[in-house]
């Protein structure tokens, strides 16, 4: 079985093991660079980021700077802090469904060999129950002793009657429990499946966020060419007037 958890920097490893020896990073590629572990999808977002260039601030004043260090400090925050919890997630998540899906399937035999039992038992109790009869039938001809003992077969019969009833409701009462089981395993698969769906709702937000500080962070390199601009066109003011002074 493949382990699950891998992470951004196992997967540049493999992508820089295949560049190296010139062959093509593919997704792939990759995971059997990586012994056969990982989910295609994980491989590809980090693929997808590793292909991206780093974002970079550069700051030409003295109030852009901060700013923009901020920023790139709170963005990639968010996105590492999102990403263990998304890696987390996933590797919990593989191992509840593995679980799940152990119990599930020994659930289900269970169930198929307690159902091929009971209609086991079942069959077998009604032709000893016919041949029975017929027994009884042959034996009414006989003499009153053979009748007395006779008597006594059949209710030794129905006391065996009564013990397979019995057996056979035990059986009932544990398909029933079974049925029961089979139906909460199924509910714990459909909460872990919502689990996972919450998650990835929370990294789309994280996503959004990261979006809005990369507006920020135009923003503010807006005010620092703003504040360049008024700089100097201040600059062209003074050397006017000290031309005009001189003059």
């Amino acid at each position: 079985m493949a382990r699950a958890g891998i992470d951004r920097h196992a997967v540049q490893q493999a992508r820089d093991a295949l560049l190296a020896r010139g062959d093509n990073p593919s997704i792939d590629a990759v995971r059997i660079e990586l012994g056969n572990t990982g989910s295609k999808s994980t491989i590809h977002r980090y693929l997808k980021e590793l292909e991206q260039p780093p974002v970079t601030l550069e700051s030409s004043t003295c109030l852009s700077a901060p700013i923009s260090q901020l920023v790139a400090q709170l963005a990639t925050q968010l996105q590492q802090e999102g990403q263990a919890r998304i890696d987390v997630a996933e590797a919990t998540f593989n191992r509840q469904c593995e679980q799940l899906r152990s119990q599930l399937d020994l659930a289900q035999r269970a169930l198929a060999a307690a159902h091929q039992q009971h209609q086991a038992e079942v069959s077998a109790l009604q032709a000893r129950l016919s041949d029975k009869d017929q027994h009884i039938h042959s034996l009414e001809t006989r003499r009153e002793q053979e009748q007395r003992r006779q008597e006594t077969q059949v209710r030794q019969l129905q006391g065996q009657l009564h013990t397979l009833q019995q057996g056979a409701l035990a059986r009932q009462e544990e398909l029933t429990r079974l049925h029961r089981d089979n139906e909460r395993l199924l509910a714990e698969q459909r909460q872990a499946l919502e689990a996972r769906k919450a998650l990835e709702a929370q990294l789309e937000q994280r996503d959004a966020q990261v979006q809005g500080l990369r507006a920020i962070l135009g923003q503010a390199q807006g005010a620092g060419e703003e504040l360049r601009r008024q700089c100097a066109e201040r600059d062209a003011q003074i050397a006017q007037l000290r031309r005009e002074g001189s003059a």
